[in-house]
């Protein structure tokens, strides 16, 4: 008999245990107090200090860093649009998140995981502040400052071993410190190539979860060590110099970077029509690639005759096979006056086999008007011989976001020599003494290349690009570059005016093969010039 009683006796000891257990933690969990009053508001003057040194945290960053600036704008933007950042943030989630879902819940034999509900709430992220970093190189950096205490709705059905179970996410807060870096700037839109998005310390991830109606936060302990692992885990991934990659496009295509290169050998003319009054004709053929801005190419000029002879080989650096084309178009010399147009035709590079030579003897034209009745008159005949020579994946860069990276020099590169590459960036602080509409002349071996007009900017920038083929490296040259202003009003006084110049010795850019500098421009007060200089050869 005292057997049975001790034995009911921890029974029953535990049954009362088990039960209290229970009992006590789901009346903590349901019953809140209920005198909690509402928060009284009163200006900061009425604040003693050590109130105030409780709320700096909560400072705008704007106004404890004077480096950050004030996004007050953006903040509008994105409270006036939150309910369609919802919808659009919340779809693109669940799009990424079924794949991963789909690939890593075999593993531990769950059935499935779905979401029930999935919105962000009411109130949106606010950016308490943003640095912006400006480099020598080809990207923007921007540092925000990122608070977001939020009422997001999130509950995810679980389903395994036939039971489910719903956890529910709320009282979402997330502050972070990102740095977001959009690199390499690039001429296409949206103008950067990439989006790097990197910590620059653990983040703060605040939450409550519930779980078949209880808070598994309250427990203790688990609340703490569930916060230290999400920042740990976010921090391993993410803190900088970690990053994420977002690509935004494709890098080749945005780069327009060099597809191949075009060799073209003009042969001859036959069967011009006569230009002059007097004698025959001088004629010399201009070739030129569309959607380039490079400048023409151009033959010699065969004095007083009608079927001239060249035998003369173009190399053209091509950037799109299926969209540029190759035009022809022969004119007759003139020492004076401008020089009279014989003819054209036009060559679409998509009709080139790669690789094969094309001999091709083309009609001229008087332009490319299909309907144009004049384009029926015999003009004569011009034969080319044409030859498209792709890149292969050797000859292509294989990271192209290294700004540090250079190209190698096309096929076709004279043995011994290479390609300088020279890309004018921006200038800055260039005035005129009457104008102020900048462009760049750049000034090298006799050959004369330059950039767009800038109209009434004093910090202009241009971001273009100039290539010269040479048969030996320029260690002993020198390569002048020159800002020029011109009056965009029809006169003759002051039409154009100096801004500056530099002289760049090019034996440092041929034993470093890239330098990127900011030049002083001499006779300009405090004018100066990024130039980026790059010496690219075969090997």
């Amino acid at each position: 008999m005292g057997f049975f009683s001790t034995l009911l006796g921890f029974m029953g000891f535990g049954v009362g245990v088990s039960a209290g257990l229970v009992v006590g933690y789901f009346l903590f969990i349901y019953f809140q107090p209920s005198d909690v009053k509402d928060p009284v508001i009163r200006p900061l003057v009425q604040l003693d200090s050590k109130t105030l040194q409780q709320l700096l945290p909560e400072i705008p960053f704007w106004v404890k860093n004077p480096d950050y600036d004030r996004v007050d704008w953006l903040n509008k933007f994105i409270d006036y649009m939150w309910p369609y950042l919802d919808k659009a943030i919340c779809k693109t989630a669940k799009n990424i998140a079924k794949p991963i879902i789909a690939e890593q819940i075999p593993k531990y034999k769950i059935e499935s995981v779905e979401f029930e509900t999935l919105t962000l709430g009411s109130f949106p992220p606010t950016f308490q502040g943003m640095k912006v970093y400006v480099t020598d190189e080809q990207e923007l950096i921007m540092e925000p400052s990122f608070k977001w205490a939020g009422n997001p709705n999130i509950t995810i059905a679980v389903k395994a071993f036939g039971f489910k179970a719903s956890i529910q996410v709320l009282d979402l807060q997330v502050f972070a410190a990102p740095r977001i870096t959009l690199k390499p700037l690039v001429p296409s839109f949206p103008c950067f190539a990439k989006i790097y998005v990197s910590l620059m310390e653990k983040p703060h991830v605040d939450f409550g979860l519930k779980l078949l109606g209880a808070d598994l936060m309250s427990v203790p302990g688990l609340y703490r060590f569930v916060q230290e692992l999400i920042k740990d885990q976010v921090a391993s991934m993410y803190l900088w110099p970690r990053t994420l990659e977002v690509p935004v496009m494709e890098l080749t295509k945005a780069m327009q970077r060099p597809m191949g290169i075009l060799h073209v050998k003009v042969l001859r003319a036959t069967k011009l029509r006569k230009k002059d009054l007097l004698g025959a004709s001088d004629p010399y053929v201009k070739l030129k690639l569309t959607e380039d801005k490079l400048l023409s190419k151009k033959t010699t000029v065969k004095h007083k005759n009608l079927n001239p002879e060249w035998n003369e080989e173009f190399n053209m650096v091509v950037k799109d096979p299926v969209t540029q084309a190759l035009e022809l178009t022969v004119y007759d010399w003139e020492q004076v006056g401008k020089h009279d147009k014989m003819g054209m035709n036009v060559i679409p590079l998509k009709e080139l086999t790669p690789d094969e030579p094309k001999v091709m003897t083309l009609n001229l034209l008087k332009n490319m008007d299909p309907n144009d009745a004049l384009n029926d008159k015999n003009r004569g005949q011009l034969e080319v011989e044409l030859t498209y020579k792709p890149f292969t994946e050797e000859d292509m860069p294989k990271d192209y976001e290294d700004s540090n990276t250079v190209e190698k020099a096309p096929d076709g590169t004279p043995t011994g020599g290479g390609m300088l590459v020279v890309i004018v960036h921006e200038a800055q602080d260039v005035e005129g003494k009457h104008h102020t509409n900048p462009y760049v002349r750049i000034l090298f071996r006799g050959e004369e290349r330059k950039t767009k007009h800038v109209k009434k900017n004093r910090d202009p920038r241009w971001e273009e690009e100039f290539r010269f083929v040479l048969e030996e490296p320029p260690t002993n040259d020198r390569l002048r570059v020159e800002v020029f202003s011109t009056s965009s009003r029809i006169g003759l006084l002051h039409p154009k005016e100096s801004l500056g110049y530099v002289d760049i010795n090019l034996a440092d850019v041929v034993s470093n093969k890239r330098i990127n500098e900011k030049y002083h421009l001499i006779d300009s007060k405090n004018g100066r010039i990024q130039i980026e200089l790059q010496w690219r050869t075969a090997s």
